[in-house]
């Protein structure tokens, strides 16, 4: 511990270096395309940043990093990412899936699927046993390549030693975002996805019938996703929760607070027996170094201290410290306008925090919050499915940065304490425990917890939907008994929050969170329990004030600049997912929230631009009558020839079913030359 604070003295002083065993940077760095074949004769196409200068013949660790996102247009990111590992002697092979980006073969059928990760077990395989490779393998990545880097973990290839994931989870179906929490959801990277998927490989675009069978033609991946509605094998297959001891090599989890795939974190460090850290920061779904909101950290540090230690066997100290780095946050306003999220980092032992104590807060009849439970009584709430299309922000997942909760508290049962005596920090998952009613057979609950300040500004600190007819099992679902109370417990997601002296803690229930979930068919009218035995409860881990040591990170670096890529003014209407527009028809109780986006990026080979638009429209009297609506279009411009890729998604149900519809088209110099459609009517699945 005393090495620690000396380590952590000197950082601040600026000398740390003399302490501090980490690799240095004194590698250029060079890149080479390469292929790497696989047991059908289908090759992968991989970028590999290799040290350059003196001392470069030698033999290096192998840093992965496996993913669908085009690596040729991906260059100017990978290169100033992957700079700060290759200085400091790593090589960084970044290598594109099966059917994406420059790689041949069929378009995988859906995310990490089989195919997927067994070829991904041939490419740790291949690099491990190449004349410039030590023989040890990393993965890392952020998202997707964060996941099958925990999938791939799963597999324990041989030659793959350690791995770090950034916002990624274990838990494919309550995690991801096609069900989280249970319940379907819809936004625009289903279109933009499978457009970028069905793209040629740049900068050739090749286009002949081999492209359009393996591409173009490919059937995209809503369809699966929409008819696996419930958990089961298909979600499974690439799982690791309550599959945690097929992790057998160390493992190192980096989130955020507003991305929505934090909750991995700590069960990772509570469950995994092999060496496992992990990290969250005040960010979105970043990279850390170049985070938002700030503060931003030189996460890329941590991480070659992590892969020194475990592929080069360097004593970095990095396992000596505790093994959770946390950023606790302090009140900030609402709104997704946030550059800098208040707080401070603190070290954690693990998880969970043995000091940690619960707060029980029962609501109250007169819709406060009190630490002693009242009399029985049952509070009513009638469903308004458009709940949450005001205050909602981005609409991708629980996190980013919502709005003001004001305009969604106004349509649920709400209680609020009285103002707190004391600051009150809160680290976890907040947990409702609430007894439930409905007179229809569907209905989801959703729960909020959320700071109300003097002002009277409403800033959500976390929250969770629950899927009522998941009430037993979220594999076997049972349609509700209407009147027939049922209770539930609902963990929140992850979070951290200290509540200021002076400010209110409010607990707000409801049956819809759209556009994030889709609502349920029927119109209806909710109970909640009050008082007793099975009334409603706002259970809080609460963590008591203490002095705590600090992590003390390093400030982040810029990388070199590719020359050749330059990101074009976008004129983008509203960032990615978030609402720009909402229409309310009190005719029909139909409302209507827009969301568009725009942009592009000049390569050394021509233009790429693109446009989204994305309309969710759901019906308050009727709102089985829900749709979305979208298109996406990627231009591409070159020197001798132009094409352009147009996706447009239609997705709307009824009362049984969900109706979708799915087209793409492609133009060449402004001339269709290919268009294919897709149409099918898949049942709810107790959605």
């Amino acid at each position: 511990m005393f090495r620690l604070w000396m380590i952590s003295l000197l950082m601040m002083t600026g000398t740390a270096d003399a302490l501090d065993p980490v690799s240095a940077p004194i590698y250029s760095m060079a890149m080479k395309q390469s292929w790497i074949t696989m047991p059908d004769g289908v090759r992968l196409a991989a970028d590999l940043f290799v040290p350059a200068g003196e001392g470069s013949e030698k033999r290096f660790p192998v840093l992965l990093e496996y993913l669908p996102y085009r690596k040729d247009e991906s260059r100017r990111r990978n290169h100033s990412v992957y700079s700060y590992f290759v200085e400091r002697g790593y090589i960084v092979a970044r290598v594109d899936i099966r059917g994406t980006g420059n790689s041949e073969g069929k378009l995988i059928p859906y995310e990490y699927s089989d195919q997927e990760l067994d070829d991904g077990e041939v490419v740790i395989d291949w690099l491990s046993r190449q004349p410039w490779s030590g023989g040890g393998v990393g993965m890392f990545g952020i998202s997707w390549g964060g996941f099958n880097s925990i999938q791939l973990a799963m597999r324990n290839p041989p030659a793959l030693k350690t791995f770090i994931a950034l916002c990624a989870t274990e838990d494919l179906y309550q995690d991801d975002v096609h069900y989280m929490d249970g319940i379907a959801h819809m936004d625009s990277w289903v279109m933009s996805h499978n457009l970028y998927n069905a793209l040629p490989g740049a900068p050739e675009y090749i286009i002949d019938e081999a492209y359009f069978e393996n591409r173009f033609d490919t059937e995209p991946t809503v369809f699966t996703y929409m008819k696996q509605q419930r958990d089961g094998p298909f979600w499974d297959r690439a799982s690791a929760r309550d599959k945690y001891d097929r992790i057998k090599i160390p493992g190192f989890h980096i989130g955020g607070w507003y991305d929505g795939y934090r909750d991995s974190l700590p069960r990772m460090l509570e469950n995994v027996s092999a060496p496992v850290k992990a990290l969250i920061g005040p960010w979105d779904h970043y990279f850390p170094h170049n985070a938002a909101p700030a503060p931003a950290i030189e996460w890329r540090h941590e991480a070659v201290r992590w892969f020194d230690h475990w592929l080069r066997d360097i004593d970095t100290g990095i396992m000596d410290e505790p093994a959770f780095a946390v950023y606790v946050r302090d009140w900030h306003p609402p709104g997704p306008t946030l550059e800098f999220a208040p707080g401070k980092w603190r070290w954690e032992q693990g998880w969970p925090i043995e000091r940690a104590q619960q707060r029980v807060l029962f609501a109250q009849h007169n819709h406060t919050l009190a630490e002693t439970s009242p009399e029985s009584t049952v509070h009513k709430l009638g469903y308004k499915p458009s709940s949450g299309l005001e205050a909602g922000g981005p609409v991708m997942w629980w996190g980013s940065i919502a709005q003001d909760q004001s305009p969604t508290d106004a349509h649920s049962l709400v209680y609020d304490s009285e103002p707190l005596t004391e600051d009150l920090e809160t680290l976890g998952f907040p947990t409702a425990i609430i007894t439930v009613s409905s007179d229809a057979p569907r209905a989801n609950w959703f729960v909020r917890v959320s700071d109300i300040a003097p002002d009277g500004s409403v800033t959500q600190v976390s929250g969770a939907g629950f899927n009522g007819t998941h009430r037993q099992s979220a594999r076997e679902p049972m349609a509700i008994v209407p009147g027939e109370q049922f209770p539930l417990n609902i963990e929140m997601h992850f979070t951290s929050w200290v509540f200021p002296k002076g400010h209110r803690i409010r607990f707000a229930i409801s049956n819809a969170q759209w556009p994030m979930m889709w609502p349920t068919p029927h119109p209806m009218t909710t109970t909640l329990a009050i008082g007793g035995t099975q009334g409603a409860q706002l259970v809080l881990p609460v963590v008591p004030p203490g002095d705590w040591p600090e992590p003390v990170f390093r400030v982040p670096v810029s990388g070199p600049v590719l020359a050749g890529f330059e990101t074009l003014d976008s004129g983008t209407v509203s960032g990615y997912g978030e609402i720009s527009s909402v229409e309310r028809d009190p005719r029909n109780g139909d409302a209507t929230g827009v969301a568009t986006n725009s942009g592009g990026t000049r390569y050394p080979w021509g233009v790429e631009t693109f446009e989204e638009k994305i309309e969710h429209r759901t019906s308050d009297s009727n709102p089985g009558d829900t749709s979305v609506k979208g298109s996406y279009a990627l231009q591409v411009d070159l020197e001798s020839r132009s094409f352009r890729l147009e996706a447009e998604l239609q997705l709307y149900s009824d009362l049984e079913n969900f109706h979708l519809s799915f087209s793409r088209r492609l133009k060449e110099n402004g001339v269709l030359i290919r268009e294919k459609h897709w149409k099918e009517t898949i049942p709810r699945d107790f959605q």
